[in-house]
């Protein structure tokens, strides 16, 4: 673990801890190099703590906190969100405390009990609401209600002495706090889309709101502060949330037992290429993270997903894949389909039935099945289907 201290803004101090020793998030997530839980100290006449860590990090958090309090008792602690890895102190802190008031939205409130036991008092929390400030001397905290971004208690906090935003788990990524802000859209983009990505609706509503701030900061609950990239961020954002195409090109997705497919796939991507199609992104599902995949799927207007037949229906992996496309609000695409079964194929019959369920997706009628090995009579049959796919 790793918990340095560092000041945002004047009055604005970060005290999260980066945790290294995770390898994944959410129990699910790979995160190779590690991922950030952030909390900040407002420091100013009054002192404003904006949400705790993961228990995983509670005695660097405790420490960077006492460092920055310096002796002083914190008026509030502000929580955005009660997501466990940013909530686990809650009971912590109370504890220590006191004399604390909790300030949370009515939602939040509600969800406490969840969280805690014993429970607080009701006297030390402060529900608000859209539009209510908090005071704390030299600066203000303005409170912006974003339910279901991405749980419905959440609300954004806005500085407006400092232009900041505090953004709950928006904007966030899969990375520590000290990763170059530079190398934030990669990891952000597959953040947004596995666990932010169903809720395009509500981010879209969120960002109607922030719009008519002057933004030059954003510290996010996960991932480094924002600053020189705030324009990119909030427009990647508003692609991502409308289930727009980020990159012209044809995805390929494939899951392959023995590898027969997999050649029909690559074969299929150098066609395409030979075709004139600028980018073509080809993932073996049996190999790449359920959770990159997804996000890529997400970037490009097309797909093309071959799979094996397994058990007279889809190979896992595939299934895996689809499922999750389907949960994270896949949309707005048009699709193609490969199969491979050597005496009943089933692969392509399950897949369209998966992907009929989802929103605004065209698929191509023709499908493409091979037989076992991917032969040289398949080859013809392949070059018709890439260019029935690029008139898509």
């Amino acid at each position: 673990m790793t918990h340095a201290i560092s000041k945002v803004a004047p009055d604005i101090y970060y005290i999260g801890v980066d945790d290294h020793t995770i390898d994944l998030f959410e129990s699910q997530y790979p995160v190779p190099d590690g991922i950030s839980y952030n909390s900040y100290v407002v420091k100013s006449d009054k002192i404003a703590v904006v949400d705790t860590t993961d228990n995983r990090t509670a005695d660097e958090w405790l420490d960077n906190l006492r460092s920055v309090l310096d002796g002083k008792t914190p008026d509030y602690l502000v929580i955005e969100h009660l997501e466990p890895d940013h909530s686990s102190l809650i009971q912590t802190f109370a504890e220590l405390y006191p004399e604390s008031k909790l300030v949370m939205t009515a939602k939040a409130a509600t969800m406490l009990p969840n969280y805690l036991e014993p429970m607080l008092p009701q006297e030390r929390i402060i529900q608000v609401k859209e539009g209510d400030t908090l005071d704390l001397g030299q600066v203000t905290m303005q409170f912006y209600m974003t339910p279901m971004v991405h749980w419905p208690e959440v609300m954004m906090i806005y500085v407006p002495e400092e232009k900041l935003l505090f953004s709950a788990d928006a904007f966030g990524t899969f990375a520590t706090y000290g990763t170059p802000a530079a190398e934030w859209k990669k990891e952000a983009r597959r953040y947004y889309i596995n666990i932010v990505g169903k809720y395009g609706t509500q981010v879209q509503a969120a960002l109607k709101k922030l719009s008519g701030l002057d933004i030059t900061t954003i510290c996010p609950l996960h991932g480094p502060v924002l600053r020189e990239n705030i324009a990119d961020a909030l427009a990647s954002y508003d692609i991502w949330s409308s289930y727009k195409e980020e990159k012209d090109g044809i995805f390929i997705a494939c899951a392959s037992i023995h590898g027969n497919t997999l050649e029909a796939a690559r074969y299929l991507a150098e066609a395409l290429g030979k075709s004139g199609v600028e980018k073509v992104h080809l993932t073996d599902l049996t190999r790449e993270p359920v959770s990159v995949a997804v996000a890529d799927a997400f970037r490009y207007p097309k797909a093309i997903f071959c799979a094996s037949s397994y058990d007279a229906g889809l190979f896992t992996p595939m299934h895996t894949f689809l499922h999750t496309l389907s949960i994270k609000g896949y949309s707005n695409k048009k699709v193609a389909l490969v199969e491979n079964g050597s005496w009943a194929p089933t692969a392509g019959k399950v897949m369209r039935s998966m992907l009929e369920g989802m929103k605004n997706v065209e698929i191509l009628p023709d499908i493409v099945t091979v037989k076992g090995k991917f032969k040289t009579a398949d080859r013809d049959a392949m070059l018709e289907f890439a260019r029935k796919v690029i008139e898509m």
